[in-house]
């Protein structure tokens, strides 16, 4: 899969059954080799550029299932979201 076909699928929370965005960014481990967490930008963004600088990052370990067209994840309490800031807004 290329990143950016991951970049297209919206992501929801199945606890809540609330669709959280679309994955802007991945961040990586490049020693052991693999992704450890997504990235969506908050909902006051503008084509994830413009905004309050703010992402949603949703570690690998709350992905359920990687569909077509969505990526589940599983965040029971809001304290799991870690919100970064960006200066710039882009990553």
């Amino acid at each position: 899969m290329k990143i950016s076909d991951f970049q297209t699928k919206d992501v929801i929370n199945i606890v809540d059954g609330r669709k959280l965005g679309q994955i802007s960014d991945l961040e990586l481990d490049l020693r052991q080799g693999r992704i450890d967490s997504i990235v969506v930008p908050s909902h006051s963004r503008f084509f994830g550029m413009f905004g309050s600088g703010t992402d949603v990052v949703i570690p690998w370990r709350n992905i359920v299932k990687i569909g077509t067209d969505v990526v589940l994840v599983r965040i029971d309490d809001a304290k799991v979201y870690r919100v970064e800031e960006d200066d710039v807004g882009v990553r």
